[in-house]
């Protein structure tokens, strides 16, 4: 970016700001706003977890819902600096607390309106992606609109004077994102954990009510001021709203200060996933740390800023400044030896295919990582915002107006970082061409501040550091082979939108991950050709199969195996899977995966399994999902009583189902949803059925002992679905449905959250 002149900076006059406690209406605002941002997030987490079901849990699906969430908070900061224009300091507090209350009583409704109204009743309004996109911004405009609204309301109510306006605004916005911080982190571990997403929506709303009698009592309190007057509840005429170049050029700068974090965020929200290999609480966990560094960065510069001189140059070193350490963090993860200490342990985790960790670990994972990945530079995301405040705030009247206008524009460019870099940038370039081009956006920061401070100020050198470090990046394949624990130079990574799919040998195997995590191996053999050979052998016929998930291919592969079997629909949420086991399988002696890739019945989808399952009106013989640990993020949607009886609705006359049960939960959720059901005494696989199973052993093993099946499946796999078969027995459900709190429900998935005994090892 550049300007057509110097910036001339006017010099700011230092100001001994009142702290909140000589102020209790101030007070008594930042607790209804700590609420409110609390609140917020846990709608946030809550209401895209619905959406997702209507649309997909896929990375287009999500992107559009995250950029409808916060379209409409920019066009509420928009709408709320304009009303904010017209309104006094106790008519704008009034608003505030009518805007609380709106917020709270559409959250009490949310989960109703999202999932019992629009997911169970209309879904086949979501058939086609943009009418999707369209009915997500839509439902989403209403309460988003109201919560970016509340900034300048109460920025208007709470700013007394120009020269304490950063301090005051800036004080709002710290607790407002340590608010965030806290109920993203109390959503996955407390919320949803115990309550559900409906509980934890009415606990949102308990919040908003919170903040609506707070605001309340700083009404009572403002209005026995005794500098209150008439006056300052007049209209102010709209020729106050802020103009000029300086302040243009503030909101051009937000702007790219909001793509540029947006996409951080995103950058490093991936490389955590695949580091952490991530579970249910993940995303809330890293997500409360990213808001803490940016609230204790906010209230540093609360406390700093009334002796700030030169805003500009400050606020343009926090963005030069961040985007270099996030580069330079990166180019350390990708060339520090392994045996250094900390990375020595990761190293060793990063290589194992499951998402179990010692306690040490965890530590290491769930803190060191993330505070050594983007501690500092969220500290000086949140240090910026009251410096901006600090350099644009001049009149208390238009505190409102200014500060709607700056959120609108830094939450534009947060839309734009989401879209370009989530769904373009990681699709063609990946994270470290993202993170170069980032390097090099910031070179933008360093532009304008050598031109407003000389060629002999230390942009120059932030330049040629942000330079340096674009081109020390590491490759792709370097930074995600270090992040699966491997430099095997044999491995292969591919990275796509939809996430990090790798193969990894280990001894005489190949380890198949996704994300981070291992759910299956090469070469095939063990419960995946069991889970994909004995429904086949069960079915008297299945002609037309589906499975969600291919990981190895090898349920997919045994499924298979009788020659009744004319199409195969397999559904894999990550794209560059079945790229990578072709790779594979043209490169190593693996002749099933061969076989399979190239058998003319299989048709892979890049899609989430159960949103096609619902948008699709084919009809299977056979369904079923390839087996997942049950604790990892979104593994709720594939183990609830809702998925079982989605596929129990796109069966054919006779129809199987079959599914992993790793759980007391998944077993109850899935005889909640069959009234017939065949399993090996220890329940670990079930199939069911909507009409009575038939067959027995001796039919089964027929089919087993018939030329072609032998000959598919090969010797060592006949034992092994031979042992099983033997062993499989009717397991109806005796007294009745099971009970609701023993199964995963879509809006309570309680295995997700680790609640009860854990999953049986397969």
């Amino acid at each position: 970016m550049s300007v057509a002149a110097p910036v001339v900076e006017p010099t700011a006059v230092a100001a001994r700001p009142r702290s909140p406690g000589a102020r209790p209406e101030l007070s008594l605002a930042g607790a209804a706003f700590f609420a409110s941002g609390a609140a917020g997030l846990v709608y946030q987490v809550s209401w895209q977890r619905i959406l997702a079901l209507q649309s997909g849990v896929g990375i287009y699906s999500v992107a559009m819902i995250v950029a409808a969430f916060m379209a409409g908070i920019g066009i509420g900061s928009h709408l709320g600096g304009a009303w904010s224009l017209r309104l006094g300091a106790l008519a704008a507090l009034r608003r505030f607390v009518l805007v609380e209350l709106g917020i709270a009583l559409w959250g009490a409704a949310s989960t109703f309106v999202y999932y019992d109204l629009l997911y169970t009743r209309a879904l086949w309004l979501y058939d086609e992606p943009w009418r999707a996109a369209v009915l997500h911004l839509v439902a989403l405009l209403p309460p988003t609109i109201l919560m970016g609204t509340s900034l300048p309301l109460l920025a208007r109510a709470m700013v007394a004077e120009a020269r304490t306006a950063g301090s005051t605004i800036g004080f709002l916005y710290a607790v407002n994102i340590l608010g965030a911080a806290a109920g993203a982190v109390l959503t996955p571990w407390v919320l949803v954990r115990l309550l559900g997403i409906r509980g934890a929506t009415f606990v949102a709303a308990g919040a908003n009510l919170f903040t609506v009698v707070a605001g309340l009592g700083a009404i009572a309190v403002l209005r026995r001021r005794a500098q209150e007057s008439a006056g300052e509840d007049a209209t102010v005429p709209d020729s106050d709203a802020p103009a000029g170049r300086i302040f243009a050029l503030w909101i051009a700068l937000y702007a790219a200060s909001g793509f540029c974090a947006l996409a951080l965020e995103l950058i490093w929200f991936r490389m955590l996933d695949v580091a952490v290999k991530s579970k249910a609480f993940t995303f809330g966990t890293l997500l409360s740390l990213y808001l803490l560094g940016c609230g204790i960065g906010c209230a540093i510069g609360v406390a700093l800023v009334s002796r700030l001189r030169r805003p500009l140059r400050v606020f343009l070193l926090c963005q030069s400044g961040l985007l270099a350490y996030a580069g330079l963090v990166v180019v350390l993860l990708a060339y520090l030896p392994t045996d250094v200490p900390v990375l020595s342990s990761l190293h060793q985790y990063w290589s194992r295919g499951a998402p179990h960790a010692r306690h040490l670990i965890l530590w290491m994972l769930y803190g060191v990582l993330p505070v050594l990945l983007f501690g500092i530079p969220t500290v000086l995301m949140g240090l910026s915002f009251p410096v901006l405040q600090r350099a644009v705030q001049d009149d208390p009247r238009t505190s409102g107006r200014k500060v709607g206008l700056l959120q609108a524009a830094n939450i534009a460019g947060c839309v734009a970082g989401s879209l370009l870099i989530g769904l373009l940038g990681l699709r063609w370039i990946g994270t470290t061409g993202s993170l170069r081009v980032l390097m090099l956006a910031g070179l933008g920061f360093t532009i304008v501040g050598w031109r407003a401070y000389s060629r002999r100020s230390v942009f120059i050198e932030l330049a040629a550091l942000l330079a340096l470090l674009a081109v020390m990046l590491p490759t792709q394949d370097r930074l995600w082979k270090r992040l699966h624990g491997t430099e095997d130079p044999t491995s292969l990574v591919r990275e796509d939108a939809t996430g990090v799919a790798a193969l990894v040998p280990r001894h005489l195997t190949w380890l198949v991950f996704v994300d981070g995590k291992s759910h299956s191996w090469l070469p095939f053999g063990g419960v995946h050709t069991q889970l994909g050979a004995v429904p086949a052998l069960v079915h008297p016929a299945p002609a037309d199969v589906a499975i969600v998930g291919l990981g190895s291919g090898d349920t997919a592969w045994a499924s298979m195996c009788r020659s009744e079997t004319r199409s195969l629909d397999v559904f894999e949420i990550s794209g560059g899977q079945p790229r990578l086991l072709r790779r594979l399988a043209d490169r190593e002696r693996l002749p099933d995966l061969q076989r399979l890739l190239d058998d003319p019945r299989l048709t892979i989808h890049v899609a989430d399994g159960r949103h096609a399952l619902a948008r699709s009106r084919k009809l299977y013989d056979l369904i079923e999902a390839d087996a997942l640990w049950p604790d990892v993020a979104y593994a709720g949607n594939l183990y609830s009583t809702e998925f079982f009886r989605l596929c129990a609705s796109k069966l054919k006359p006779g129809g199987l189902v079959c599914t992993w049960a790793p759980t007391p939960r998944v077993y109850s959720s899935f005889i909640g949803a069959f009234r017939y059901v065949l399993g090996p005494s220890g329940r670990n696989i079930l199939i069911g059925s909507n009409e009575p199973i038939e067959g027995s052993w001796e039919v089964w093993q027929e089919r087993l002992e018939s030329e072609l099946v032998r000959r598919y499946l090969g010797e060592r796999r006949l034992e092994a679905v031979e042992n099983l078969l033997k062993v499989l027995q009717p397991l109806n459900r005796r007294g009745g449905r099971p009970r609701g709190k023993d199964q995963n429900r879509d809006l309570f998935p309680r295995d997700e959250f680790e609640l009860g005994e854990g999953a049986k090892p397969l």
